[in-house]
């Protein structure tokens, strides 16, 4: 992987890591539906005129048939059922849940896409990380039929989240990110708009959920597709989803410290084991910068090595 996806990686990891948070937040005042499309539409609202302006839009008509089946699986199917989920379930079980998204490409792959099939050290990687999704929902879930039922939802997002990035590649992995996501999210928002409307707020909603919708929207929605659209053209769909490993770390310490959520063994354990898959399933490999500067700190000592050596030869009598 660049330096460049390496960037996008990290930036992402985040944004994707704060939106169950938000959800949260803004679920327990305000219909699941209408958070979906609010945070959808004004995402479309943010991006589209500079996408318009950039030229980002030309040539994407054509393209409709696979941005419409992007949207669909990518965020009209996954963004209401996340957001009903998390009211059954923690912020942090729903984003440690959506870290099976790795593992669903990969099957989805034995049959739908050759190239992003895994072996080796990223099936490896991606088995570890499974195992520590099955981990949290047998020790943390079984047994509640709420939270089950909050988890049977966040599954079936996964499986759109799987479904959307290998989409992306086959068919839109030359297209401007900002033309696809602006078009995206507006065909999107038209598709949510019958969700928004059944569960519209009878009055204006609280500050804090405005200002929750606001960073769905601009931040994890518009900024964050962008950002993953570049990276998925750069890495592919596979590696590209191994940001589902790394964001449920961002989304359990905001849940813990923020909302005042605890941790079960299963938790804890699943989230370790999500973490060794995510660094295997990228092949063992650190970004370039932390191996560089890794690199250079071992050229240091063993010249330090090298040096105290020389001078302890140096004082010693002939």
């Amino acid at each position: 992987m660049s330096a460049r996806a390496w960037m996008c990686f990290a930036a992402v990891s985040v944004l994707w890591g704060v939106p169950y948070l938000f959800i949260k937040l803004a679920v327990d005042e305000v219909d699941p539906g209408f958070v979906a499309w609010s945070r959808v539409a004004l995402g479309a609202l943010v991006l589209a005129p500079l996408a318009v302006r950039s030229g980002a839009l030309r040539g994407l008509r054509r393209r409709w048939r696979p941005i419409l089946a992007y949207a669909a699986v990518e965020i009209v199917v996954p963004f209401p059922l996340i957001a009903f989920g998390e009211r059954h379930v923690s912020s942090s079980l729903a984003a440690i849940l959506i870290a099976a998204v790795p593992l669903t490409i990969a099957l989805l792959a034995l049959r739908f896409d050759p190239s992003e099939r895994v072996d080796g050290t990223r099936l490896a990687g991606l088995v570890v990380g499974l195992a520590g999704v099955v981990a949290l929902v047998g020790l943390d879930v079984a047994g509640s039929a709420s939270e089950l039922l909050g988890t049977a939802c966040v599954l079936v997002a996964v499986l759109g989240y799987a479904a959307g990035p290998m989409i992306l590649r086959a068919h839109l992995g030359d297209v401007d990110p900002r033309g696809l996501v602006a078009a995206s999210l507006a065909v999107a928002a038209v598709l949510l708009a019958p969700l928004a409307l059944a569960g519209a707020p009878h009055a204006l909603p609280s500050a804090g959920v405005l200002a929750s919708i606001a960073v769905l929207g601009v931040a994890c929605s518009a900024l964050a597709f962008v950002l993953f659209a570049t990276l998925i053209q750069e890495v592919g769909a596979g590696r590209a989803s191994v940001i589902t490993y790394i964001a449920p770390t961002v989304a359990v310490a905001l849940g813990v410290t923020l909302l005042g959520e605890s941790l079960g063994v299963g938790a804890i354990a699943g989230l370790l084991l999500i973490l060794a898959g995510s660094w295997l399933s990228t092949d063992g490999r650190l970004p370039p910068g932390i191996a560089a500067a890794a690199g250079r700190a071992t050229a240091r000592r063993a010249a330090a090595r090298r040096e105290a050596g020389t001078g302890f030869i140096d004082q010693t009598p002939s």
